[in-house]
């Protein structure tokens, strides 16, 4: 049982690795996996049962964590792919080596060691499986497809751009004009295209404010490879505001960011090293590396300490798995960004990103401002209370980006 679930596994692991990137690459990576594969299947079939049941769920933790963080994405947005099936191979003969492994472990014990299997065995799947999953999931990405809405459907004239990031990875996005010399570059969330903040969007063209959404790289029309941690939002986010600079209706020293959950984080983070951004809005924004929950330790103590570490180590696995490098910390940016103003929108239904942002503010309170939209879920707060969303984000940006 378990070298079938062992060889499922492989197969799978072969089809998510051998399907992204060059040939000789895909190549390598496969031989890499074989090997893998190999040295486990000696460790199943030629050792103790002890060292079996060890080998056998250590190789099953991590391919039904890889394999699932890979499927359940990629066949909700792409359907059923050859790198979803790969997914489900992988997550299928991972779950099938986690319980064989762990019975196969637990018969070989004795005593207290079989007591402290499952506690032991929990507590790992927690620590190794949770930053697997979330680094596989942040950076493994499918492309969200552009959608049918347009401007037109918001009441908007837009023309259709292209622009390229300092990385060469060129950018799609819709760009209405300004009526009032100032801008603002709309950033949608993780997953997400700019069909996602078109509201937002004709909320600020109706002040005059010129406006420009677009794709993040690796979704709709952009080129590059997606990241759901926002780790290439500088790039992206400052060649947006190039752009605008390049506009004969938008003055230079009139632009400002306004994203939306992970977009949030983007315009924080590019903030703190582009002085052409005059202000920010970040509704939804909480984290994109460890260091941005240090406010754990007040909220649980303990607990928020030890899933600092988790964190760490979930930081660690996805610096490994993209090109990309980690960004600052949003704490840090804001601090880099003063005096330019920055206004934090928090969901009043989530306790996490009330504490998030309110300990981001704290490190900056002569520039930072936190709005906490009562009773809505993330990012709701234009869609449940439109006429304050439309007052308080107006008034701070008319504020910031009145040119004197």
């Amino acid at each position: 049982m378990m070298q079938v679930a062992l060889s499922m596994a492989g197969l799978g692991f072969t089809a998510i690795v051998a399907l992204v990137g060059s040939w000789p690459w895909c190549i390598a990576r496969a031989f890499l996996v074989s090997i893998v594969v190999s040295r486990a299947m000696t460790a199943i079939t030629r050792r103790s049962p002890r060292v079996a049941g060890l080998a056998a769920s250590a190789v099953g933790l991590i391919a039904v964590s890889v394999g699932s963080a890979i499927v359940v994405p990629e066949a909700r947005v792409s359907g059923w792919t050859l790198r979803a099936a790969g997914g489900a191979l992988a997550a299928g003969g991972g779950a099938t080596l986690l319980l064989v492994g762990a019975g196969v472990l637990l018969r070989s014990l004795r005593g207290w060691k079989r007591g402290a299997v499952v506690p032991i065995g929990l507590l790992l799947t927690y620590v190794i499986g949770q930053p697997l999953v979330i680094a596989t999931v942040a950076t493994n990405v499918p492309r969200a497809h552009l959608g049918l809405a347009t401007p037109a459907d918001v009441g908007l004239v837009a023309s259709e751009v292209r622009f390229t990031t300092s990385d060469r990875v060129s950018l799609a996005g819709w760009f209405v004009p300004s009526r009032n010399g100032a801008a603002v570059v709309v950033v949608p969330g993780a997953s997400s295209t700019r069909t996602a903040v078109l509201d937002q969007a004709a909320v600020l063209a109706r002040h005059g404010y010129g406006v420009l959404l677009y794709d993040p790289r690796g979704m709709g029309r952009s080129a590059g490879r997606a990241m759901n941690r926002g780790w290439y939002g500088t790039p992206d986010v400052q060649a947006a505001v190039t752009y605008l600079t390049r506009q004969p209706s938008v003055q230079d020293d009139r632009i400002g960011v306004l994203g939306e959950s992970m977009g949030g984080e983007e315009a924080i983070g590019a903030s703190a090293t582009d002085p052409r951004i005059r202000a920010v809005v970040a509704e939804g924004a909480t984290n994109r590396v460890a260091a941005d929950n240090g406010w754990l330790d007040d909220e649980y103590g303990v607990r928020g300490r030890f899933q600092q570490v988790v964190d760490e180590l979930t930081e660690l696995v996805t610096d490994q798995l993209t090109a990309a490098s980690p960004p600052i910390a949003l704490r840090a940016a804001v601090v880099r960004s003063s005096p330019r103003p920055v206004l934090l929108v928090a969901a009043g239904r989530v306790r996490e990103e009330i504490a998030a942002d309110r300990w981001i503010a704290a490190a900056s309170p002569s520039n930072v401002r936190v709005w906490v939209v009562p009773a809505v879920g993330h990012t709701g707060g234009l869609r449940t209370q439109p006429v304050e969303w439309e007052r308080r984000v107006v008034t701070f940006l008319g504020r910031a980006l009145s040119g004197r």
